[in-house]
């Protein structure tokens, strides 16, 4: 299970005064993503190795659900779905361009020949 851990959080979007105090939350917040992200990846990984072909990586009324998901977390958390929705869909289909790989290699080696 990740652990995730940042540098110390120093303002609120409230409480920041500076651009130094912006850009210093907003890369530490980035830090957070790329090892959030990551760990979504990994994921992709193991939905590779457990469905039985490779039509099943792409499943259009997955994705909906998810994007439906999403968005309706939006408004709990203050996150605008004209940011959201964008921002899951070029996700999603990097992380299926990602997954196809990961299917690909997992079979390639099934059909080599000795």
């Amino acid at each position: 299970m990740t652990t995730y851990s940042s540098d110390p959080r120093r303002h609120t979007a409230e409480t920041a005064q500076s651009m130094a105090d912006v850009r210093y939350e907003i890369d530490r917040i980035d830090r957070l993503l790329v090892e959030i992200i990551a760990e979504r990846q990994s994921f992709m990984d193991a939905a590779a190795r457990i469905k039985g072909s490779r039509s099943a990586v792409h499943d259009r009324a997955r994705i909906e659900d998810v994007v439906a998901k999403v968005k309706a977390e939006c408004p709990k958390h203050g996150l605008s779905p004209a940011i959201a929705e964008p921002v899951w869909r070029t996700m999603i289909d990097r992380c299926i361009a990602y997954e196809f790989e990961s299917y690909d290699a997992l079979v390639r080696p099934l059909d080599a020949k000795p």
